[in-house]
């Protein structure tokens, strides 16, 4: 299930890079892709849950989770901009990023590792 989830996140990371450029060359980012990466994101977050909900997760897969979910709550906080038809904060989008790279190399960690 771990291996589903990298992949999953993998491919919501490259939507989440066109969305990212939309907002620094200040545009607003198409709403499917948006969609499509939220939808992604969140589908990785419930793989994650079951995994640690099994018992016995690796203190990694908890921070994982913790870092993702963090980064789903910057998530919501972008997409509110977009809903208002906002350009997003350029720092927040860079926070947001961050976030979830930090919470995927830590996921890929346990399958590497």
């Amino acid at each position: 299930m771990l291996l589903y989830a990298v992949l999953i996140f993998a491919i919501a990371a490259v939507g989440g890079l066109v969305l990212a450029s939309s907002v620094l060359r200040g545009k607003l980012a198409p709403w499917a892709i948006s969609v499509l990466h939220a939808v992604l994101g969140a589908s990785g977050l419930v793989l994650l849950i079951l995994e640690v909900l099994k018992g016995a997760a690796p203190a990694r897969l908890t921070a994982a989770l913790g870092l993702l979910v963090v980064a789903a709550l910057g998530g919501f906080f972008l997409a509110s901009f977009h809903l208002r038809k906002q350009i997003a904060p350029k720092a927040v989008v860079f926070v947001h990023a961050g976030v979830a790279v930090a919470g995927f190399l830590t996921l890929l960690s346990l399958l590497l590792g």
